[in-house]
């Protein structure tokens, strides 16, 4: 297969944890061909989506790990698969990305995940679908909403809608303290749509993410714990990263989603799970395939590529 991956500039991969960089590591070893561009090398010329691509050949040496060969104008329909993996901000230069691609995938280019797919289901927002595996939740840009959704819940996270990483993050406890002030900062004085929940304590057990891959629940998660005081488990935010077979109820919930977002074009899911409770559903580029491969021996990575296999010969 001729494989294209849609990311971020491979110069600032951090090999030793990134997924896009095992996903590329498992491809080749399988023998397919591996290719890069990012969302900034696409264009549409004579009604067709074009890129500029480069030929990815991997070194083995961690410290130089690839060599790319000069940049070439294809059409994205060359490729047997393209596997968008560009980080967020999802921001409106994200989304023209997923106009492009989805042009392309019209005119035959296999796209996982599937744009329309990624555009429509906001990591945060996409949940709401889902009532009956969240805790108590609220989005709105009403100060007043809020104030009333903190003083029937009293311990309360505040968070904006288009965040990663867990940036932008504040729990505000029963004492309301700064209650005002990041309602104000978060949601622009009003002008910002922004999401309350009810603070779930087994946050301290860990942020679990549970990974789903073409349709099927993977049987380990990692548990991302907060570290220092910090109420963010995020490993952007210095959580602590450990692999763990998934529990009853993160199968439950995993086995409720997996066909319903694999039906929607969704290959790779990263659901977050606290407690018992569903609080995200990631699809732009979900990670934590090495951590798990690194302390359990599941490669996640093999899971991936079988599906993408499996999925480019059948779209």
């Amino acid at each position: 297969m001729n494989i294209a991956f849609a990311a971020d500039p491979l110069s600032g991969f951090k090999i030793y944890k990134d997924t896009t960089y095992a996903m590329m590591v498992e491809a080749a070893r399988r023998g397919h061909t591996i290719h890069a561009f990012g969302h900034r090398d696409m264009a549409i010329e004579g009604g067709r989506v074009v890129a500029n691509v480069s030929r990815i050949t991997l070194t083995g040496d961690s410290s130089d790990w690839y060599r790319a060969e000069p940049p070439v104008s294809r059409h994205l329909t060359e490729f047997d698969a393209i596997v968008e993996r560009t980080d967020p901000p999802f921001d409106m230069e994200y989304i023209y990305a997923t106009y492009l691609l989805e042009v392309a995938q019209n005119h035959g280019a296999k796209v996982f995940n599937r744009p329309e797919a990624i555009r429509n289901h906001n990591e945060k927002l996409a949940i709401a679908q889902f009532p009956q595996l969240t805790a108590p939740t609220l989005v709105t840009s009403d100060e007043a909403r809020i104030k009333a959704f903190h003083a029937e819940h009293r311990d309360v996270i505040l968070k904006p809608l288009d965040g990663m990483g867990g940036a932008g993050i504040f729990r505000v406890r029963d004492d309301a303290m700064n209650l005002g002030s990041i309602i104000e900062t978060l949601s622009n004085n009003g002008r910002r749509t922004i999401m309350a929940q009810r603070y779930i304590p087994e946050i301290v057990d860990g942020d679990k993410r549970v990974l789903l891959i073409g349709g099927e629940v993977m049987p380990y998660c990692l548990a991302r714990i907060p570290q220092g005081g910090e109420v963010r488990g995020n490993l952007a935010a210095g959580g602590l990263g450990v692999a763990r077979e998934i529990t009853a109820r993160e199968r439950e919930i995993g086995e409720t989603l997996a066909p319903i977002l694999w039906k929607r074009g969704l290959l790779l899911v990263g659901l977050d799970v606290i407690g018992n409770y569903l609080t995200e559903i990631n699809v732009t580029s979900p990670t934590c395939f090495q951590e798990i491969e690194q302390q359990t021996g599941f490669s996640v990575a093999a899971k991936f590529i079988d599906a993408l296999e499996k999925a480019a010969f059948v779209v």
